[in-house]
């Protein structure tokens, strides 16, 4: 019972933990504070040039963040705790714009401000990400990553268009087989997304397990809905898994259940009696399957700053 206990309040724990002790927010010391150690001297002293320029000739204010490690805290709300705390961008335009990057999470993210949002958007951003930084970072090429990803962002907000590659197929075909390559949603929307996906769908997976008969029809059933909706969650490479594990995992887990007593007994007393009780919940067998009833139970539904505007990614 004790271990119970801590498995389940375990990770409220870690919550906690990464809320109140997650990595601190550096003073602002110049437009590129390199706390993770990434840049050359010459390449700092350059990038930070380039910034100055960029920022004196449109008012656009641009900062490269880079810290080791975030200590568990989603780069979402550090980004935007970083943004708020520098205040980049005029107050009466909002027009900043963040880049971090944490070598020891691998991941990075391009925060835009409010006033900005409409020339560097999520999908503009996303794109720097995924086309010209991780491609560099991958082949450990900081520097470059980093000093490309900025004069990208620059050119954007100058109204140069990016150019188009072939830099995401080309990933996709060298990435390995068990990459696992999704949607770009933060950790939060990942688990809002996923606990409702996976909360429908493996409701009426575990009934069709305990359930004499009917449950083959469900196996069925299900298939499309494991095979596309953890796609949005997951991405392509985790649906595929999510569906080989269903295919294999369902019977196999059907066939050993079968063994046991009380579902050799609900099987019984659904040919017998018409109907059978499998942990308090009660099922009638019908013309051609069984229906589930829970007895009264019912289901119903119901200075500058940023928007959180921009996109992550990792490498």
């Amino acid at each position: 019972m004790k271990q119970r206990v801590i498995f389940l309040l375990l990770p409220i724990v870690l919550f906690f933990n990464a809320a109140l002790f997650g990595a601190e927010v550096p003073y602002l010391t110049g437009r590129v504070t390199d706390n993770a150690q990434l840049l050359s001297p010459e390449v700092k002293r350059s990038l930070s040039e380039s910034l100055k320029e960029h920022e004196q000739r449109t008012g656009n204010q641009i900062a490269v963040l880079t810290i080791p490690t975030l200590d568990g805290e989603s780069i979402e709300d550090y980004a935007v705790r970083v943004f708020e705390t520098w205040k980049l961008g005029q107050k009466e335009k909002d027009n900043g714009v963040l880049i971090v990057v944490v070598p020891n999470d691998r991941r990075m993210r391009i925060e835009v401000g409010y006033g900005l949002e409409g020339t560097l958007t999520d999908a503009l951003a996303g794109r720097i990400i995924q086309n010209v930084m991780t491609p560099k970072f991958k082949n450990g090429d900081f520097n470059g990553g980093i000093v490309d990803g900025a004069k990208a962002v620059m050119d954007v907000l100058d109204g140069e268009a990016l150019p188009e590659t072939n830099v995401n197929a080309a990933s996709k075909k060298t990435s390995g087989f068990f990459q696992i390559e999704g949607p770009e949603l933060s950790i939060t929307e990942r688990i809002l997304m996923g606990a409702f996906i996976f909360g429908i769908i493996g409701l009426f997976t575990a009934i069709g397990i305990l359930t004499p008969g009917f449950g083959w029809f469900l196996y069925f059933f299900l298939i499309p809905f494991w095979a596309m909706f953890p796609v949005v969650v997951l991405g392509s490479g985790g649906a595929f898994y999510c569906l080989i594990t269903y295919l294999i995992g369902f019977p196999l887990i059907k066939l050993f259940i079968r063994q046991t007593d009380w579902y050799q007994k609900a099987q019984k007393d659904l040919r017998t009696k018409g109907q059978a009780s499998i942990g308090g919940i009660s099922i009638s067998s019908g013309g051609s399957g069984s229906s589930w009833s829970s007895g009264g139970s019912s289901f119903s539904g119901g200075g500058g700053s940023s928007g959180g505007g921009g996109a992550s990614g990792s490498w």
